[in-house]
């Protein structure tokens, strides 16, 4: 993991709010001998069932998802500062267009089978635990809808941490 070290999920540093939601993330995942990586900035970090968890929604059209739902495992990567015009880059071409991994020059490696980039402040191997289609019904903030004109509803992924490491 190059320079980064392994930390209890407790010792991670950072506001989520803000790395998630300003800063960015990467989730990657891999399907078969493949890799694909979507900026996400919807999540959140915490505890569910006992476990350090994480919490990302993905659209089902995203190319990223159908490695998502293929692997058991995911990672999400955060960045600092100047790795902001790949994060933006890495959020608007998909990955069937081009090999926009290769393209954003960051070095791909492993935890045991999942994928994450070394050029990372802070690294999460996630393990899937939940799985759920949002159901329109069930917003009770009717502007919500608002975000769903497509009927495109996320898919919500509850994911245990089971590595943390922080550069």
């Amino acid at each position: 993991m190059s320079d980064l070290k392994q930390i209890n999920p407790q010792q991670l540093s950072g506001n989520a709010i803000q790395r998630i939601g300003t800063d960015w993330m990467l989730v990657t995942a891999r399907k078969g001998d493949q890799v694909n990586t979507m900026t996400a900035a919807w999540g959140g970090l915490g505890v569910m069932w006992g476990k350090p968890a994480a919490f990302v929604v993905i659209r089902p059209q995203r190319y990223t998802y159908a490695f998502v739902e293929a692997s058991d495992t995911f990672s999400l990567t955060f960045f600092d500062d100047n790795f902001r015009e790949t994060l933006n880059y890495l959020g608007t071409v998909s990955g069937r267009d081009e090999d926009k991994i290769k393209k954003s020059k960051l070095t791909l490696a492993n935890s045991q089978d999942t994928p994450y980039f070394t050029e990372a402040s802070q690294v999460l191997i996630c393990r899937k635990l939940y799985r759920q289609t949002f159901d329109p019904d069930c917003f009770i903030d009717p502007a919500i809808h608002q975000q769903y004109k497509e009927k495109d509803y996320h898919i919500h992924y509850i994911a245990e941490i089971i590595e943390a490491y922080q550069r």
